[in-house]
């Protein structure tokens, strides 16, 4: 079985741009704020959620491996 992550979207920094919707749009929503959301907050690791937060101007996703925490995106400096 592979990698499961845990998917947030830090809304004090979200700005609308809508890249995360764009690049995977089953796996992020906009709503009336416009601001962004993970449709499901757990997932199966999926290359094309990763590149929706690496495309975020703002990095406002964040992405985790359930179980141990790590971070997958951002990485850790």
């Amino acid at each position: 079985m592979g990698d499961r992550w845990g998917v947030e979207v830090d809304r004090s920094v979200c700005i609308g741009s809508a890249q995360c919707v764009h690049r995977a749009p089953e796996a992020f929503r906009l709503d009336t704020a416009m601001q962004s959301h993970p449709a499901e907050p757990e997932t199966d690791a999926n290359e094309r959620i990763l590149e929706a937060a690496e495309s975020c101007p703002v990095e406002a996703i964040m992405i985790t491996l359930l179980g141990s925490g790590e971070p997958v995106f951002p990485p850790e400096d």
